[in-house]
């Protein structure tokens, strides 16, 4: 493919590196095919166990240099890697949509959020402000400041195989922190480009080696980070399953984690809302990536009152949608990532149909022409209810499950009535509804919308759920924090040591 050699993406490559300089390996090599017609992209050789220590030794000596760097200059340092993501925001889009499968419209638009967040972050090392308190006692000053933590682990997921890395890592490096990435294994190759563009503006500003770390595999190299003491936070990307057993790793060594798993999206559709808009925000919700989005929306809960015409619209919206190679701009949805991939779709098919689930769009696998890799599949739509245990589970794949409903309170229910909460919606014009929904008897996910669909944030707010998605934050806001640690400070310039609560100790 034309993008790889401008993003010096060859054949076969290391997967260890602390920076420029990449470390030889003996793990066993990785393969990178892709879901858009199953060709060989690359090769990556594994991190083995020496070049972890390699890696997370260079990352602490760094961190040691790194941290005394002024914010605003560590700042500085990222703008200009904003700057070389604009001049690589067309290669890279590529590389990502080729690699992952989601459209390219897609690839670039998380090039951009990679974008958006340096932007951001640059902002922010300027301001990482403490707070000042009066303190009970005379001639006493009282405030608090933020340090970095030191080596932040960042292991993100093949949906999004570059953006949330950046989010984790633009914030961390502004922070004071050194970051070492584990990408997903499915698509490693969008690893080893980020990592040949961040060491060439590190190398340009003389930035420590180690300030910026690569590490590729499976389970058994995110077992090494979660048990590693030397890494205080790890920020995860994945399924609730892993976080699971991730958080109870770090945990048990008491670290950080910041978790953003499972979501089970839904979307209410009021009588009162403007059904043609809803439509756009459903449609996109449910087969944008291929459905394989965290945010993606999985459940519509229909107003009984609204439900044939909109589910009339519905129907004939899906057979509207274009299926094929991502690359082409004329394809609304490309492949699922892989044939494990296929085969939950499938399976979550069946097991809907055998709950009683009814299929108002059917769905199916692609072949033929275009389809030779084997991981196009039809998007669908069943009419279903809230207690089916399918309904219950999230499908990584465009399946769209249809649920009815006559009062808010009762949509309300059960759009929080599955053990996800990440993203959710309401389509209403009414104001009292949507107020509802926003209140604490509203939704209770940790992203919660009005009038545009469970898919596509924006990195100035805090991105992250609640319940099995984790409860961590990613991205805007004052997410920066949970990069780093509080202290607290009290000075005592007077020439007594009044003691607080007025606590008598004298000698």
């Amino acid at each position: 493919m034309e993008f790889l050699q401008p993003l010096h993406i060859q054949p076969e490559n290391e997967g260890s590196s602390t920076g420029a300089h990449w470390i030889k390996s003996k793990g066993p090599k990785m393969n990178s095919y892709s879901p858009v017609d199953g060709k060989l992209i690359g090769t990556v050789v594994t991190t083995d166990a020496a070049a972890y220590q390699e890696v997370i030794q260079t990352a602490e000596k760094a961190f040691k240099e790194w941290r005394n760097w002024p914010a605003p200059k560590r700042g500085e340092i990222v703008r200009q890697l904003g700057d070389a993501l604009r001049h690589e925001k067309h290669f890279l889009g590529q590389l990502v949509s080729y690699e992952m499968g989601k459209s390219l419209q897609e690839g670039l638009g998380e090039v951009q959020e990679m974008i958006d967040i340096c932007d951001f972050a640059v902002g922010l090392s300027r301001q990482l402000y403490g707070l000042t308190m009066h303190s009970e006692r005379p001639s006493h000053r009282m405030y608090e400041q933020w340090h970095p933590l030191g080596i932040v682990g960042i292991i993100s997921a093949f949906n999004f195989p570059v953006a949330v890395w950046s989010w984790n890592a633009a914030l961390a490096w502004v922070c004071g922190n050194v970051t070492v990435w584990k990408p997903s294994e499915k698509t490693p190759l969008c690893g080893n480009a980020i990592q040949n563009i961040v060491a060439t503006v590190f190398e340009k500003n003389n930035v420590p080696d180690g300030v910026n770390n690569l590490i590729q595999g499976g389970r058994e190299v995110g077992e090494w980070m979660s048990h590693d003491t030397r890494i205080p936070l790890i920020s995860a990307t994945g399924s609730t399953r892993m976080g699971k057993e991730l958080n109870t790793a770090v945990a048990a060594r008491l670290g950080k984690t910041i978790l953003e798993l499972g979501g089970n999206n839904a979307i209410i559709i009021s009588e009162h809302a403007d059904l043609d808009m809803s439509l756009i925000g459903s449609v996109f919700g449910a087969v944008g990536t291929a459905g394989q989005r965290c945010t993606s929306t999985r459940r519509l809960i229909i107003h009984e009152k609204v439900y044939d015409a909109f589910v009339a619209k519905l129907t004939k919206a899906y057979q509207q949608i274009k299926i094929g190679d991502p690359l082409d701009v004329k394809h609304h949805m490309g492949p699922l990532i892989d044939q494990d991939a296929v085969s939950m779709y499938l399976k979550s098919i069946e097991d809907c149909k055998k709950e009683g689930g009814k299929f108002l769009v059917e769905g199916g696998v692609l072949d033929g022409a275009g389809y030779e890799s084997g991981c196009y599949v039809k998007p669908c739509i069943a009419e279903a209810q809230p207690h089916y245990s399918i309904v219950q589970h999230e499908t990584f794949a465009p399946i769209l499950y249809l649920l009815k409903y006559k009062t808010l309170e009762e949509a309300i229910a059960i759009q929080n009535g599955v053990p996800q909460g990440l993203s959710s919606a309401i389509m209403t014009l009414n104001m009292r509804e949507s107020e509802l929904f926003l209140s604490q008897q509203g939704s209770d996910c940790g992203i919660a919308n009005v009038n545009i669909g469970t898919s596509g944030a924006e990195i100035g707010g805090a991105f992250g759920g609640e319940k099995e998605t984790g409860g961590g934050r990613e991205s805007g806001s004052d997410a920066w924090k949970a990069y780093m640690r509080r202290q607290t400070n009290t000075i005592n310039w007077s020439t007594q040591l009044p003691l607080a609560q007025g606590i008598q100790f004298d000698l």
